[in-house]
């Protein structure tokens, strides 16, 4: 069977490259290009006032809706721009003072709003600083336009060159959000500002005034998440590492998928969350981007038809080592918990898949453990001797066939419990199917195969197995009685053939010893049960390599023998004692007799305690001469062996010959009398005919 793939320390696996570590330069997001900027500057045009990538996300506005916001004076748009460029200065970029013409420092000196051109110059830097200046820029071009302090032509100049700057700024902060971990720390919490300001305009903006284009909102925070995606389409999509040998396509695919959502989901909870505002959500923003393309992986996968083993996996996936081990890990339970991903796959596919791997499973272990009892009904057969374990005759076919079940279950459990649960029920009627074959297979070779050398041993051996398999089905299943006798009731057949088949030459030894108990030998039957009880203790050993629980029930088994075949030779008729004294005397052989079994099977190990009062209390039938006192004691008698009948009682009261028609009438009639017993568990007087 596939050994269960766990998520943590799968074997065969290469380290993952970094989290979000993508490959190649970042991609640049479309945009007007530097040349077409530059044109901007100078030359004002339609086609420049939506560079294409805010004409593809932001929605329609109208271009004569009502200005709401007044021009701010010039002195406030500097100290603005004072706060977004004060004592900026990053490693390994070159500060204000190389920059062409020392924008920033001369506008600051200046007191006003740097210059379109200082402000290309500024972001083609990657001076983010300049987002500042620009935002106030766009909110001057508005307040123009409101108050029609410009030509229509003029605005759109203006505008456009706006625009463009906003191109460039975008490519400098999402670029650098494409990939974040490889951003300085305070690079990233720079764009990120810029991200949330725009975030707050694109709020707070009123329908543009006329003369100008819409441009709000421009849903960077958009583009930003549309990115995100992107880059879990990439990870996930690359393509799993080599190796892994003897795992199928599918199953690498799930565990590089599973692997590397993990690693990234980890990296961004503890690296980025830090640095993002709370209100952006990052790691439910990249938790749902991978969620999404991990699920329409499964589902193109789930298209297809899968075999046993990938259907079993893909189950594992989606509801086991996807929902624990990865959402539910240590480090990312508490970051995913208000986030509602949901299942990879929808619940009627995930319930058709399970159906498939019901039956399939099911199927196969079926076949399996019909294969096992095969090879080991060949073996008995070829006279193949069984293992000895520990001092006792053994079969693998238990081990076998509890491992089959055992992880037939295990893979239903591995995918969830509840289909543990279903696929058990559905397990306990093969393995009632199997047991059934078990015994027939069994009862075959009892009949075809005594000649054999090593019978008896495998006859042991197969007796031996029903513990392993009532202790497995008692235990480990704990199954409710109702479903339990179905499969008790073969293994109790097959364990009362195996002990018939052992005892089958000592009984037959026995039959000659027990006919001495005639008309001319119940004066002296003292010698008679020595020597049987000496035929059984001599044939004792052949019993050992049982296990002591099956040892124990044989020798109840002969202790039975032993009281029915006496009962049998007292019940012949053919004794009839006419005095008190004859019958008195009678009663003291047979107490003494009853005696010697019971010390005697009590040291072989007999638990039959509740076969000590059938002879004893024969034996005070007889010995009575009270008609009343002898139904008291056959009421008692009737109560500890309610299968004990007339004729039974007839048979006994034969012996007494100096009893009346009327009072052996009376005393059978005592029987008639219903004691409440109930019907008994162990047989005694049904096994004994009369007549």
């Amino acid at each position: 069977m596939l050994k269960m793939m766990t998520f943590q320390g799968l074997p065969g696996q290469q380290p993952m490259p970094g989290a979000l570590d993508f490959p190649g330069a970042p991609q640049k997001l479309p945009s007007t290009s530097e040349a077409e900027s530059e044109a901007s500057m100078s030359e004002a045009s339609s086609e420049d006032l939506v560079p294409p990538l805010e004409a593809e996300v932001a929605p329609d506005r109208d271009e004569d809706e009502a200005v709401k916001k007044k021009k701010k004076k010039s002195k406030g748009l500097a100290n603005v721009f004072s706060v977004f460029t004060k004592g900026r200065k990053k490693k390994g970029q070159p500060s204000s003072a190389d920059t062409e013409g020392e924008s920033e420092s001369q506008a600051q000196l200046a007191g006003r709003l740097p210059t379109v051109e200082e402000l290309k110059a500024d972001l083609e830097q990657g001076r983010l600083e300049a987002a500042g200046p620009l935002l106030e820029l766009e909110r001057e071009l508005r307040a123009a336009a409101a108050a029609g302090a410009a030509s229509e032509e003029e605005l759109v100049r203006r505008q456009s060159k706006v625009e463009a700057l906003y191109a460039l700024l975008r490519d400098q902060v999402l670029g650098l959000l494409r990939r974040p971990l490889e951003a300085a720390p305070e690079r990233l919490r720079q764009a990120l500002a810029v991200l949330a300001a725009q975030e707050r305009e694109d709020r707070a903006a009123a329908p543009g005034p006329s003369g100008l284009a819409a441009t709000r909102p421009r849903s960077w925070l958009q583009l930003w998440r549309r990115g995100v995606a992107q880059a879990a389409e990439e990870r996930l999509g690359r393509p799993p590492p080599a190796g892994a040998e003897g795992r199928t396509e599918a199953e690498r695919l799930f565990l590089h998928m599973g692997r590397t959502m993990k690693e990234d989901l980890e990296a961004v909870a503890a690296r980025l969350k830090p640095l993002f505002p709370a209100e952006f959500g990052v790691v439910a923003a990249y938790a749902e981007s991978y969620h999404k393309h991990f699920a329409a992986q499964l589902a193109a996968v789930a298209q297809f038809e899968l075999c046993e083993r990938d259907t079993y996996m893909l189950l594992v996936w989606v509801q086991n080592l996807y929902p624990n081990d990865v959402i539910n890990s240590p480090k990312l339970a508490g970051e995913l918990q208000g986030v509602r991903l949901g299942s990879l796959l929808p619940a009627k596919q995930i319930r058709l898949l399970e159906a498939t791997f019901l039956s399939s499973e099911v199927t196969s272990v079926k076949e399996l453990m019909a294969r096992a009892l095969e090879l080991e009904s060949q073996r008995w057969a070829q006279d193949v001797a069984p293992q000895r374990l520990d001092g006792h005759c053994h079969s693998e076919l238990a081990i076998d066939i509890i491992q089959i079940i055992s992880q037939g279950q295990a893979k239903a459990e591995s995918i969830t419990l509840e289909l543990g649960t279903q696929i058990k029920h559905m397990l306990l009627v093969e393995l009632a199917a199997v047991l059934r074959s078990y015994q027939r297979a069994f009862e075959d070779f009892l009949e075809c195969c005594r000649q054999l050398r090593n019978y008896r041993a495998n006859v042991m051996a197969n007796i031996n197995n029903c513990l392993s398999f009532r202790t497995y089905m008692e235990q480990k299943w704990q199954t409710p009685q109702d479903l339990l006798s179905p499969l008790l009731s073969p293994l109790n057949e097959l364990k009362s053939r195996g002990f018939d088949a052992l005892l089958q030459n000592l009984f037959a030894d026995l039959k000659p010893l027990f006919k001495r108990f005639t008309r001319t030998r119940w004066a002296a039957p003292v010698q008679t049960l020595e020597e049987i009880i000496s035929v059984v203790g001599e044939r004792l050993p052949e019993f050992s390599e049982l296990h002591d629980c099956f040892r124990e029930e044989l020798m109840e088994a002969v202790h039975l023998h032993l009281v029915k075949e006496y009962i049998i030779r007292l019940s012949k008729r053919r004794l009839v004692l006419k005095t008190a004294e004859q019958q008195q005397q009678l009663a003291g052989h047979i107490l003494a007799n009853a005696q010697l079994i019971q010390h005697f099977c009590t040291q072989i190990g007999s638990p039959a305690a509740w076969l000590h009062h059938a002879l004893p209390t024969l034996a005070e039938i007889i010995r009575l001469q009270d008609p009343s006192a002898i139904k008291i004691e056959v009421a008692t008698y009737a109560t500890w062996y309610p299968d004990f009948s007339k004729g039974h009682l007839s048979a006994i009261l034969a012996i007494k010959g100096n009893l009346s028609n009327s009072e052996v009438k009376g005393i059978r009639s005592i029987l008639d009398i219903d004691t409440g017993a109930q019907a008994p568990s162990k047989s005694l007087f049904s096994l004994i005919k009369v007549g």
